[in-house]
C-alpha cells in the first residue's frame, strides 16, 4: 500500500488535480530526485515523536527566516518594492514515517526566486532551510527561470500544499450553473431567506476556520424572527398613524358631535350660577346630552343669542347635536327651574321649596325658622326684634336650580347669598343715611313696601316717594303714618282690597301701620330689583296719595282732598261692574 503522496506509487500529492500541476515535480528534476524514506518501505512512527518533530522543525524554520531577514538588511542586498519574495519551501512538514532522525534530507541549494515584470532569479543565494527533520527544507522553488506560471489565470487551482496543511473538505463543491439570472431585483434577500447577510463571507472565511477551530455555525434567523419583527414594526406603524390622525383633529379637525335633537331619553341639568359656554359644555358632556365641550362652545357663538344662557335647570335629551341644545336651553320649554317672583312672600317661597324637593309640607319652614342664622344673612339683618320672618326680603325673586334630592338649606342659603350679593351691589348701606333711613334693613322695608303698593315699574319712584313723604313726622297729610293695606294683609297673610278703615284701625301689630306710626319691623316681601332702584332714587314732586283704577297703573295726588275724588271715581266703576 502507498501513502499519498510519500511512496513510490503511481500517485503522489504533487499531482493532484486541485493542488497544482506537477510544479513540485519539475522543481526536482532540476537538482535530482529527492531521497526515499526508509528504503521504499512505510514506516510508521510513534505519533508522539512525529508531533515532537514537527514542532521542531516549525521553531527552526521562523529562526532561519528571521537570521535571513537580517543578514539581507545587514548586507544591503534586502530586495526593494516591486521586488517581493515568494518563499516555497515549507518548514512545518510533518516529520517522519518511519525515517530516523537525520536521514532523508535532500541536500542542495536552490536560488531565491522574485517577480519584477515576469519570473526570473533572484539576485542572491537563499538561505539553506534544512534541518535533519524537514524533508523539504533542501528542495529548490517550484516555479523556475522559464516555466509557465500556471497560477496566474483566473481559473487557476491555489499553489499546492503538503498534505498536512490540508483540511479535509476544504474545497467547497463548485455550484452548477443552471443558466438562470433572476436579475437585480428578482433575488431574494438572505435576511427573508432564513439566513444572515454576512452568510458568503462565513463560507469564504470563517466557515474554513470553523472546520479547523470546531466553531459552531451562526445560527440563522428564520420565518418566526421575521414575523416577530413585522408584528413590531405595523404596530409601531399603526401607532404613529393613530396617534397622528388623534393630534390633527384636535387641532385641525371638526369637533366630534352628535346629530338631530336626541335619542328622545330626558335628562335634567343644572347649570350654576355664572357659568360660561366651557362650563355649561361640560356639564352637558357630563350628563350625555352633547358628545363635546368645544362643539357646544362653536354652537354657542354662532348663535346670536347663545350668551344669554342663564343658570338654573334644564330638561334636556341625551345624544343632541351641540346646536340643537342650544336652541332648547334657550327656550322656555326647557327650563324647569324654581321660579320666585318679585313680590313673593315667604310662606309662598317655602310651598314652593316643598314641591319641587319632594320633601313634607312645613319642612322648609321649619329649616328657615330654627337655621337662618346658618344660612347667610349680613350682621345688619340679624337680632331685628318684632320681626315675623328674618328671612323675609333675602329670598331674592330670581330663577334657581331646585330639584329632587337637594335640601332645603341648600336652596335657602343660595337664595340669601344672592340676594345679600345684589344688595351690596347696589349700594343699600351707603345709600341709607342720605335718604333720611337708619340702616339698609329699613332701605330693603321701603322696596318691600313700593314693591307690594305699586301696579307697575313704572310707579316704582312714585310709590317710593309717598313712603318717604309721609314717614315725615311733621308733614301736614298723614303726620308720619303710613297707612298701607299691604302691611295689614301681610301680618293677615291675604291680600284684601275691600278693607274698613275701622277694621284696619283696631288691629294691634307692629306690622300694621294703621295702627303704628312708622316703618313695620322689617320687610313684607322679597322686592325685585326695579323695586329697589325706586326705593333708592324717589321722585321730588310732593306725592302722598295713590290710588289704581284699573288695577294695571295708579293715579298719583299731592293732597287729601284730589285722592278722595279719585275714590269716588274708583268706586262707581266697581258698582257699574
Amino acid at each position: 500500500m502507498t501513502e499519498y503522496g510519500r511512496g513510490d506509487g503511481s500517485d503522489r500529492w504533487q499531482d493532484d488535480p486541485y493542488l497544482g500541476d506537477g510544479g513540485w515535480n519539475a522543481q526536482q528534476a532540476q537538482h535530482g530526485d529527492q531521497q526515499g524514506y526508509g528504503d521504499g518501505q512505510q514506516q510508521y512512527a510513534d505519533p508522539q515523536q512525529q508531533y515532537d518533530q514537527q514542532r521542531y522543525a516549525e521553531q527552526q524554520y521562523y529562526a532561519q527566516q528571521a537570521q535571513q531577514q537580517y543578514n539581507e538588511w545587514n548586507d544591503g542586498q534586502q530586495t526593494g518594492y516591486g521586488r517581493q519574495q515568494y518563499p516555497q519551501q515549507y518548514a512545518d512538514q510533518q516529520q517522519g514515517y518511519g525515517q530516523p532522525q537525520g536521514q532523508g534530507q535532500q541536500q542542495g541549494h536552490g536560488q531565491q526566486q522574485s517577480y519584477e515584470g515576469g519570473w526570473a532569479t533572484g539576485g542572491h543565494q537563499q538561505v539553506p532551510y534544512g534541518h535533519p527533520q524537514d524533508p523539504y527544507a533542501q528542495q529548490q522553488a517550484a516555479y523556475g527561470g522559464g516555466q509557465q506560471d500556471y497560477y496566474g489565470t483566473q481559473d487557476a487551482y491555489p499553489p499546492p500544499e503538503p498534505p498536512t496543511r490540508r483540511a479535509p473538505g476544504r474545497e467547497p463543491e463548485p455550484e452548477p450553473d443552471t443558466g438562470w439570472d433572476p436579475g437585480p431585483d428578482q433575488g431574494e434577500h438572505a435576511f427573508f431567506a432564513g439566513g444572515d447577510d454576512d452568510d458568503d463571507d462565513d463560507r469564504d472565511g470563517r466557515g474554513e476556520r470553523s472546520g479547523r477551530g470546531g466553531k459552531k455555525p451562526k445560527k440563522r434567523r428564520g420565518g418566526p424572527a421575521c414575523l416577530v419583527l413585522t408584528l413590531i414594526f405595523a404596530g409601531v406603524a399603526g401607532g404613529v398613524v393613530y396617534f397622528g390622525y388623534q393630534f390633527y383633529q384636535d387641532r385641525f379637525g371638526p369637533a366630534p358631535d352628535y346629530a338631530g335633537d336626541g335619542n328622545g331619553q330626558q335628562v335634567t341639568v343644572v347649570i350654576p350660577k355664572g357659568a360660561g359656554g366651557y362650563v355649561i359644555g361640560q356639564k352637558l358632556k357630563a350628563a350625555g346630552v352633547i358628545q363635546s365641550v368645544d362643539a357646544f362652545v362653536s354652537a354657542q357663538n354662532d348663535n346670536a343669542d347663545g350668551k344669554s344662557i342663564q343658570d338654573g335647570v334644564y330638561t334636556m335629551q341625551k345624544q343632541m347635536s351641540a346646536a340643537s341644545a342650544v336652541e332648547l336651553m334657550l327656550s322656555p320649554k326647557s327650563r324647569s327651574n324654581l321660579i320666585i317672583a318679585e313680590g313673593s312672600r315667604n310662606v309662598a317661597v317655602y310651598a314652593l321649596i316643598d314641591k319641587r324637593l319632594g320633601v313634607a309640607d312645613g319642612t322648609t319652614a321649619k329649616v328657615a325658622k330654627t337655621q337662618y342664622k346658618k344660612l347667610g344673612l349680613p350682621d345688619w339683618a340679624l337680632d331685628r326684634p318684632n320681626v315675623k320672618d328674618p328671612l323675609e326680603g333675602f329670598l331674592y325673586p330670581s330663577s334657581y336650580a331646585a330639584s329632587k334630592g337637594q335640601k332645603p338649606a341648600t336652596v335657602l342659603k343660595e337664595m340669601v347669598e344672592r340676594a345679600t350679593e345684589k344688595y351690596e351691589e347696589m349700594g343699600l348701606e351707603k345709600k341709607a343715611a342720605g335718604l333720611g333711613l337708619d340702616n339698609p334693613w329699613e332701605v330693603l322695608t321701603v322696596a318691600s313696601l313700593v314693591q307690594a303698593e305699586g301696579t307697575s315699574h313704572d310707579d316704582f319712584r312714585k310709590m317710593a316717594e309717598v313712603v318717604y313723604n309721609r314717614l315725615k313726622p311733621g308733614n301736614p297729610e298723614t303726620y308720619g303714618s303710613l297707612e298701607f293695606d299691604s302691611t295689614y294683609n301681610y301680618i293677615k297673610n291675604q291680600s284684601k282690597i275691600d278693607l274698613s278703615i275701622a277694621e284696619l284701625r283696631r288691629y294691634d301689630n307692629p306690622y300694621n301701620t294703621y295702627f303704628v306710626k312708622g316703618l313695620p319691623p322689617g320687610p313684607i316681601d322679597n322686592p325685585g330689583e326695579d323695586a329697589l332702584k325706586g326705593a333708592l332714587n324717589p321722585t321730588k314732586d310732593g306725592w302722598y296719595y295713590f290710588i289704581s283704577l284699573d288695577g294695571k297703573t295708579s293715579k298719583f295726588t299731592k293732597t287729601l282732598k284730589d285722592h278722595e275724588k279719585l275714590v269716588e271715581q274708583f268706586n262707581a266703576s266697581r258698582k257699574k261692574s
